[in-house]
């Protein structure tokens, strides 16, 4: 993890950035509740071990914040963006930037479909597992609103987008293995009505429940 270049931007991309046709995404907000904890860090690599930070700045009256570079990348029909739990992170990205995210790929719904031999889905676990490699969480739970983000932090965030693109070609593989590839770019395809639904109130209880 040491290797990998970490540029943390304000606001925004800088212009005529080109991370080319596959984008890793994450994000990391104040909590987990959409209608309440903010959007505070936005995190793109091209895979090159190159992390793009984008620091998102508190917003008054909960308007969408004005990112133009970011959103027309994450908008982008041609570019194709990698998360790991896209559902939250294209709802986080919705309400807190006012952009649809698409198309998509979640590593996280792949290793469902494939891994079916374990319930370790995390993106910790899939590093260990399919690329051999250890990431720490110890940074999740830390305070990302603060202004000047920690060394710890920035390293943190960097790790949660360097390592998708190296796990989407493995999880592609045991896709195509198991003959549920085309299962798994319907869920994709799915995930911004399922985000769209949970920003809407209907995370809890699931209208896809009994």
């Amino acid at each position: 993890m040491n290797d990998l270049r970490v540029e943390l931007h304000r606001q925004d991309l800088p212009a005529g950035l080109d991370l080319g046709p596959t984008v890793a995404v994450d994000t990391e907000t104040m909590g987990l509740m959409l209608e309440r904890d903010r959007l505070c860090l936005v995190q793109l690599s091209a895979g090159d071990g190159v992390c793009h930070l984008v620091q998102i700045p508190a917003v008054a009256n909960g308007d969408p914040h004005r990112a133009p570079n970011l959103a027309r990348l994450l908008g982008d029909r041609k570019v194709t963006k990698i998360f790991h739990y896209a559902r939250f992170d294209i709802a986080v990205l919705k309400r807190y930037l006012g952009v649809d995210t698409q198309p998509v790929y979640c590593t996280k719904i792949a290793s469902k479909l494939t891994r079916t031999f374990t319930d370790r889905h995390g993106l910790k676990d899939l590093c260990k597992d399919l690329l051999g490699i250890e990431i720490s969480k110890q940074q999740q739970s830390s305070d990302w609103g603060a202004d000047e983000l920690s060394q710890e932090q920035l390293r943190y965030a960097a790790a949660d987008v360097a390592y998708l693109h190296a796990l989407r070609a493995r999880l592609d593989a045991m896709l195509e293995r198991s003959g549920r590839t085309g299962l798994a770019a319907a869920c994709f395809a799915f995930l911004p009505t399922r985000a769209a639904l949970d920003a809407g109130g209907w995370a809890d209880p699931d209208v896809f429940a009994h």
